[in-house]
């Protein structure tokens, strides 16, 4: 491995560890209801942070597909939306398992809960969409204008909406957020990392993905371009 060129993984897997380790054995506050699960925070929230970003690079790569038409561009779009996706649904089933023992049950009729299920199906649509188009050049102009308003719609059902109705989780519907009575000094020093390293980490598995994908590509148009007689 190229040290300089991939210093960024190092951190990433430092990062890691620091948090699985502290996640596990380190000291959390004692809190009503929340008990020891307070330490799904490390990787619960995290993750929807990585969702987030990696959704945002695959809307600002098909912003850039529809500006300049490069098929690059419409590749890493895709690749980020995938692995948001995978980072989305890791998110829904720490945030189940986080309400079956806080809350005492799988599943509730929470704000948003249900915005963060829709922002997934939103774009298990645009999977949908990618597949059923068979033109090259028509798909990754569909598939960019779509992954805007996906965008928007996440931002609508995960950040706006909760915040104007009533809400169970922290910081929404009047409820006071982690950092004004849950979040102290020593979960800070491990939560700030965490966000970091899950978010590269949601960054690296696309970079390999991107890389997949592009080796895939090559190999499909060289025998198409050389078949075997």
């Amino acid at each position: 491995m190229n040290i300089k060129k991939n210093w960024w993984k190092a951190i990433t897997c430092v990062l890691l560890f620091y948090t699985v380790i502290e996640g596990f054995l380190g000291a959390v506050p004692a809190r009503d209801i929340l008990n020891e699960t307070i330490r799904n925070l490390y990787f619960h929230v995290p993750m929807w942070f990585g969702m987030m970003t990696l959704l945002f690079i695959s809307v600002i790569y098909g912003i850039k597909h529809l500006h300049n038409g490069a098929m690059r561009s419409d590749l890493i779009a895709r690749e980020a939306a995938h692995t948001g996706v995978i980072m989305g649904v890791l998110g829904l089933i720490t945030g189940s398992l986080w309400a079956r023992y806080t809350w005492g049950t799988w599943w509730t009729q929470d704000t948003k809960l249900n915005g963060a299920a829709i922002t997934m199906l939103i774009y298990f649509a645009y999977f949908i969409l990618r597949g059923s188009v068979e033109d090259e050049q028509k798909r990754a102009r569909l598939s960019a204008v779509y992954s805007i308003f996906a965008f928007v719609m996440m931002i609508v059902f995960v950040m706006i909406l909760p915040r104007m109705e009533d809400s169970l989780h922290p910081g929404n519907g009047g409820n006071p957020a982690f950092s004004k009575y849950d979040l102290d000094s020593k979960m800070r020093l491990v939560f700030y990392p965490a966000v970091l390293g899950w978010v590269l980490l949601g960054v690296w598995i696309m970079s390999v993905r991107i890389r997949i994908a592009s080796i895939s590509e090559a190999l499909l148009n060289h025998s198409d371009t050389h078949p075997t007689s």
